[in-house]
């Protein structure tokens, strides 16, 4: 294993790169670092990958800027396109859960020649996202929370961070609370809402974004808190290849770590078929 630092301006991100093969490009999500991905990358690797595991713009080992504005979604799309240029390869597979699968969807609209596949867990296409109706909002209710300064800090905080340690079902609360408390990663974290999500942004139009045009393989579970099912079906409308839908039975929001295997079984069944066709 190889730890790498990438840098875009001032930004370091921290990328821990493994195994060789076509590049899997793994974006975690909140209030998580690369630990979420930790159980996978053996089933990757095994499955004949080169896997990279980033901590994203914030979060981890990674800068951890102040300014709202420097989380806005056009930088956290340079910082893909910056690790990608670091990896050494033209193309990558994008592999994002939660904040990391919308990042991951953006960087495929925007950076088209270096996205060969997408894999979105949980969280769909932007558009799809925020055009999903009132049980798509009702979930959504945090959102608002997160995205002011201090309330969003304050409410997590609450009863002994009642919020993740419960209401999320998150499988690393102990050790996410204490990493949220570390290095100014609370408000950090919180600056991806903030910086992205407009007060009014389930009243306004849905963003759009060009076509995707890589491949995509969406991955929803039935007990999750935060995302509707019919938010990552109409994903479908928004991909010009190809879209492949799974629904997995049983397990909540975060699918890296309750249900690592399945996932890396469904990517590898996705991916195969590609790699072998090239």
């Amino acid at each position: 294993m190889e730890n790498i630092t990438v840098h875009n301006g001032e930004i370091d991100l921290r990328v821990q790169v493994d195994g060789e093969g076509p590049t899997l490009l793994l974006l975690h999500g909140w209030p998580d670092t690369g630990v979420l991905w930790s159980d996978m990358v053996p089933d990757l690797l095994a499955g004949g990958y080169r896997v990279a595991v980033a901590d994203l713009r914030g979060c981890g080992l990674s800068s951890k800027p102040t300014e709202t504005s420097s989380y806005r979604m056009h930088h956290l799309v340079s910082d893909v396109h910056c690790i990608i240029k670091s990896l050494g390869v033209e193309r990558v597979t994008l592999i994002g859960h939660d904040w990391g699968a919308a990042l991951a969807w953006a960087a495929a609209a925007y950076l088209p020649d270096q996205v060969e596949n997408l894999i979105a867990l949980s969280v769909g296409h932007p558009t799809a996202f925020y055009g999903a109706g009132i049980a798509q909002q009702k979930k959504s209710w945090y959102m608002m929370v997160f995205s002011q300064d201090g309330l969003g800090e304050a409410f997590l905080r609450k009863n002994d961070y009642d919020v993740i340690r419960h209401w999320t079902g998150h499988p690393r609360a102990a050790n996410i609370i204490e990493e949220l408390e570390r290095d100014g990663q609370m408000s950090a974290h919180l600056r991806w809402y903030r910086a992205n999500v407009a007060m009014d942004a389930f009243v306004v139009d849905p963003p759009v974004l060009a076509p995707i045009s890589a491949p995509v393989l969406g991955i929803w579970s039935s007990g999750d808190v935060a995302l509707t099912e019919q938010q990552m079906i109409r994903s479908e409308d928004y991909c010009d290849n190809d879209f492949t839908y799974v629904r997995l039975d049983g397990f909540g929001h975060w699918t890296p770590l309750e249900a690592p295997h399945e996932v890396s079984r469904e990517i590898l069944n996705f991916l195969r078929p590609r790699e072998d066709a090239n």
